[in-house]
């Protein structure tokens, strides 16, 4: 039975790889989620064929209580809440591995002794502390995530001032401490009690300071930390499809969040020590000219209607419109009277990494007229029309031209570039970053103010009687 239960897991983590493969790209990512969710089932079943397996009443409810719980959220979310989605499911994860550490503590008599009776391995006590404490964090930030990007907490930094890093330190050290001392053998209850608790203080702390518009890169540092959380607990478990599957998590989570923040120009250590953004409009330069420019559907149509490229800037907006048919729909149109239609995607446009494609992925967007910003940058000085849609920090022109704006450095799509920009948004109020655009006051930028989802098939009527 040993046998059989490590070739099923050899075969479950070679669909993990196999799976993650086909989330390269766009048209292979539901055969790899599929082949990946497959590996998943197979691992589930190899783990419940180990010898000594029991509780199968408590596992069939736990199964039941999950299935019931997540496919509903999981089918019924928007598009716009996905994020909060994610978040929410990402702490699950660790905040199971925490629970699992408990257990095992109480089990093994402080992780002095195995279930037969044996003392174990050291890298068994050492694995299930590092999993209590980085799942326990997890859990409790990524709650915080999940609020900041529900609304239900202010977006903005909440902090405690210079004290910051001085109490997250302070409270790093408790956690450790009482890590050691179980280590040093002690089995009393409080002290992994402690560690959780002054975990899940280490996490409250460390993400409530950091600004909504550092929230993607945020959920995908704790996914990452998730990941590593599972694979330790796979070590002090013996058990080798959680140990591939938690380092497949923790390294693609480091290596997508060190890509964003370069994308935001920011570094790890400084988002951590605490983000910008959120609620209220950050410090920069005075504008000079504060006058915008007013448009219409009638005019906005005529000028995309005459061009010869049109390129479309998606973000959050659009999102929360639930625009994205609607643009496909203008898309088609414009097409139809020979214009060149391209979608210039941000890195961090959304609320969570790939947020863009996803969405336009649902209104069956071409994929080769997706263009990232490397990609898209070096065609705006040849674009006769960018429309703007909702996304506001990924576009602001202060972000080269203001060295006391907070996003300075931040790389951009250069929209300003454009022959025109028509912007469509609600008000003239700051995006999620609270940091005014200089864009809207820019002499080639004219607003459409309105309902994302309603601007679009406004332009799509006028469209129609050109």
């Amino acid at each position: 039975m040993t046998t059989l239960v490590q070739a099923l897991y050899i075969v479950a983590f070679a669909l993990f790889i196999y799976g993650l493969m086909g989330l390269t790209g766009p048209r292979t990512a539901v055969r790899g989620n599929l082949i990946a969710a497959a590996g998943m089932g197979i691992a589930v079943v190899a783990t419940l064929l180990q010898p000594g397996m029991s509780n199968w009443v408590l596992i069939a409810l736990g199964v039941v209580i999950g299935t019931l719980l997540g496919v509903p959220a999981a089918k019924q979310v928007k598009m716009t809440a996905m994020p909060q989605m994610v978040a929410l499911f990402n702490g699950v994860g660790g905040g199971a591995v925490a629970l699992i550490a408990w257990v095992e503590f109480n089990n093994t008599a402080g992780f002095t002794i195995d279930e037969f009776g044996n003392e174990p391995h050291a890298h068994v006590m050492v694995a299930s502390l590092f999993g209590a404490i980085v799942g326990s964090v997890s859990f409790w930030g990524s709650l915080v995530a999940y609020g900041k990007l529900q609304e239900l907490i202010p977006g903005r930094p909440i902090s405690l001032g210079r004290s910051q890093q001085l109490v997250n330190g302070l409270v790093l050290l408790a956690a450790l401490a009482c890590a050691v001392a179980i280590g040093f053998g002690s089995d009393a209850q409080l002290l992994i009690i402690g560690t959780l608790v002054f975990a899940a203080a280490l996490g409250l702390l460390v993400v409530l300071p950091i600004g909504g518009a550092d929230m993607p890169v945020v959920i995908s540092l704790l996914n990452a930390l998730t990941g590593l959380s599972a694979a330790a607990a796979g070590l002090a478990l013996n058990n080798t499809a959680m140990i591939v599957a938690g380092m497949i998590v923790g390294a693609s989570g480091s290596i997508l969040t060190n890509l964003m923040a370069k994308a935001m120009n920011r570094s790890i250590p400084a988002i951590v020590a605490g983000g910008f953004g959120g609620g209220v409009a950050a410090v920069g330069r005075e504008l000079g000219d504060k006058t915008h420019r007013e448009t219409n559907a009638a005019d906005a149509a005529v000028q995309m209607a005459y061009a010869n490229q049109v390129v479309v800037v998606p973000g959050y907006g659009m999102a929360v419109a639930q625009a994205q048919h609607a643009v496909k729909d203008m898309a088609r149109l414009l097409e139809n009277k020979g214009v060149e239609v391209k979608y210039a995607i941000h890195p961090v446009a959304g609320r969570m990494p790939g947020h863009m494609n996803v969405l336009l992925a649902e209104a069956d967007v071409p994929y080769e007229q997706l263009k990232e910003m490397d990609e898209i940058n070096g065609e705006f000085n040849r674009t006769d029309v960018a429309l703007v849609i909702g996304a506001n920090d990924v576009t602001n022109p202060a972000a080269r031209n203001d060295p006391s704006s907070p996003i300075h450095g931040m790389p951009i799509l250069n929209v300003d570039e454009s022959k025109s920009v028509i912007v469509l948004k609600r008000s003239m109020n700051p995006g999620f970053a609270g940091i005014e655009n200089e864009l809207y006051y820019s002499p080639g930028t004219a607003m459409l103010f309105g309902d994302a989802k309603a601007s679009v098939e406004s332009v799509i009527e006028e469209l129609k009687a050109l």
